[in-house]
């Protein structure tokens, strides 16, 4: 058979075939996730009399959207074959640094955001430095800055939490415009930016390549220490924006907030379709892993599951998910 029959025996897709292989490869939406999503609904549905409640789904929001972001965070990191373990110490540090301009110094709202988040992009930035520079692997780095952080939240805030912050700084946690909770809003804001940014940009194009092949994209020209150092800052940046939401939520900054935060952003990221060693991502994943995180610690809460059963919880879907994901790329080399 010649090469010409060849072809025309399997031709090539046309324009709207090639738009759909582009959107589903951008889109890298697990139905597998939306299903468990689905069934974790249902069997806390038929649990809990409570769980469906407007209330309670709004509890359910407003969780999710500070595992959201972390979730984001982790998403970009780990598509790029990087880790951050540093993500919930930040979030506590970032909050904190918020509530000390805020209350202690008596700076404006605007000053005292602006401090939350530069908070966390100068931790992500020393993230960054260290494993781009000295060449220290990114585990034993974030591992480093998740107990600095958390030593210097205690530390500014005297290891007490920093109560009353402005109306205006509490708005960003507590307000509702048109009924939807403000921390909701931010949230899908900064996921669809950080979609699109992924799936329809150069940063987002290298980002997958440096995951995919680090040596690859070096030879294609790709910068890939400043890129890594972008992404960290752009982590830590996250980071500090969940503070801000965690810290407006509560009125207060708590130098123990976030802990153990990372590790459900780091399942939640995977569940959606991230895979752990780089070269795979998806913010719309993300999202649905995240809302299967929110729903399952809201529906342990209303069993009253004790904290301890929680985090057993949550380190068994990991090894699941991470499980799942490496099977299903094993079954896909296979064919």
């Amino acid at each position: 058979m010649t090469h010409s029959q060849t072809k025309s025996t399997h031709p090539e897709p046309g324009p709207w075939g090639r738009l759909q292989a582009a959107s589903i490869e951008r889109l890298h939406i697990r139905l597998e996730s939306l299903l468990v999503l689905l069934i974790l609904c249902v069997a806390m549905t038929s649990l809990s009399p409570y769980f469906l409640s407007v209330s309670n789904m709004m509890n359910i929001l407003l969780a999710t959207s500070t595992i959201g972001v972390l979730a984001i965070a982790a998403t970009y990191v780990l598509s790029s074959g990087g880790l951050d373990l540093s993500l919930g110490s930040v979030m506590g540090l970032s909050g904190v640094v918020g509530a000390a301009f805020a209350v202690n110094l008596g700076m404006p709202t605007p000053v005292a955001v602006v401090a939350t988040l530069a908070a966390g992009t100068l931790a992500g930035f020393v993230n960054g430095m260290i494993i781009t520079r000295a060449f220290v692997p990114a585990f034993i780095v974030t591992l480093g800055m998740l107990g600095i952080a958390r030593g210097m939240a205690l530390v500014i805030s005297d290891g007490r939490v920093i109560y009353g912050l402005p109306k205006a700084m509490v708005y960003i946690g507590q307000g509702r415009p048109l009924g939807i909770p403000m921390p909701v809003i931010i949230f899908l804001a900064a996921a669809f930016l950080m979609h699109l940014i992924l799936a329809y940009t150069k940063f987002g194009r290298h980002t997958l390549a440096i995951g995919d092949s680090e040596n690859a994209a070096r030879t294609a020209g790709i910068n890939v220490r400043r890129h890594r150092l972008v992404l960290y800052m752009l982590s830590g940046g996250l980071a500090g924006l969940a503070g801000l939401l965690y810290s407006t939520r509560i009125n207060s900054g708590d130098p123990t907030a976030g802990i153990s935060y990372e590790l459900t952003a780091i399942t939640a990221a995977i569940i959606g379709g991230t895979n752990l060693f780089g070269g795979r991502g998806s913010i719309l994943g993300t999202m649905i892993g995240a809302l299967i995180m929110g729903v399952l610690q809201n529906g342990l809460n209303l069993l009253a599951v004790q904290s301890y059963y929680q985090q057993m919880a949550i380190g068994s879907v990991l090894i699941l998910a991470v499980f799942i994901d490496q099977w299903q790329l094993r079954k896909e080399s296979r064919v």
